[in-house]
């Protein structure tokens, strides 16, 4: 089921380790990364618990205090992840990929190497699966996540209002023989009828409004190394000084790439540095992204989505 939040239509406890060590084991680990899956992931914030409603076989934990990466895996030359239906042997099954508009019930399962469903998965940040869908034109972005039935079968009410193509990428960890554990981010297209007017993109822009508060957000990405992101929230120009923690961490970041959709989801540091929410990133090449930022205050998720434009 997806949770209640500010939808974004056309214009996602480890003990707190030395920061000193942590700073430099970032930039190194993120050279490595970039030039192996994309963008270097920021920390995880405390540990995962079980979320209500957690699959059959899911497991209650999840490390992440290392920097990481929700990119594809096993496949050679992929630098960010959501490109591929299939990758490191799962696959991304689709009940259904043609709709009409509006919401729709979408259904999948996640096969192994043996095309058998998967039904056991790693709870990483509250939820055993993350499951983002945005249109082609980077408008009606959401992040979600679906309930598993007992024979491994993924349900979700995704919002489809346009007609058009949009993208639909499951983000998970798949527990596999000997407790392997084995982190996958795989994608589909799904088209909805009708003729497609893509909505132009918003410009480029440090600061947007969602939801009654201002959101603006500091540091520039490089690419090949690993640079420091923070994100502020204001309400009536005043620092709000109570972020609630949101899926595990004060905060999510998900990058959607323009012309493909690669796909990257970030998590923060574990405290917030002067009242920012503080991510560590790397650009994986020239290009225009949508940036989206999810916060939670007052019990309620917000997504502030930001147009970054990364130069030669």
């Amino acid at each position: 089921m997806a949770d209640t939040k500010t939808p974004v239509l056309a214009p996602r406890s480890q003990a707190a380790p030395d920061r000193g060590g942590l700073r430099v084991g970032l930039i190194v680990g993120g050279l490595a990364v970039a030039l192996v899956a994309g963008f270097a992931l920021g920390k995880a914030m405390g540990s995962p618990t079980a979320a209500g409603g957690t699959p059959t076989g899911a497991t209650p934990t999840f490390n992440e205090a290392s920097p990481h990466t929700h990119a594809m895996t096993g496949m050679t030359g992929s630098e960010v992840g959501g490109l591929a239906i299939s990758s490191a042997g799962y696959t991304l099954v689709p009940q259904q990929t043609e709709f009409k508009a509006g919401v729709q019930d979408f259904r999948f399962v996640i096969t192994g190497a043996d095309r058998k469903p998967v039904t056991t998965f790693a709870v990483v940040h509250d939820r055993p699966l993350h499951f983002v869908v945005a249109r082609r034109d980077l408008s009606g972005y959401q992040h979600l996540h679906p309930t598993m039935a007992p024979d491994g079968t993924w349900s979700v009410e995704v919002d489809l209002p346009e007609p058009g193509m949009w993208r639909a990428v499951a983000d998970f960890t798949a527990i596999g023989a000997a407790g392997a554990q084995t982190a996958v981010t795989l994608g589909t297209d799904l088209t909805v009828a009708g003729s497609y007017r893509p909505a132009q993109l918003p410009a480029q822009s440090r600061v947007v409004s969602v939801g009654g508060y201002t959101v603006a957000y500091e540091g520039t990405l490089q690419i090949g190394a690993t640079s420091p992101l923070l994100f502020r929230v204001l309400s009536n120009g005043q620092p709000v000084t109570k972020i609630d923690p949101y899926l595990g961490s004060y905060g999510h970041l998900v990058f959607l790439r323009e012309l493909d959709l690669a796909y990257v989801h970030t998590h923060p540091e574990n405290q917030l540095t002067g009242g920012a929410v503080k991510f560590w990133a790397t650009a994986p090449s020239t290009g225009t992204y949508r940036m989206f930022f999810d916060f939670q205050v007052n019990g309620k998720v917000h997504t502030a989505a930001f147009t970054l434009v990364i130069g030669n």
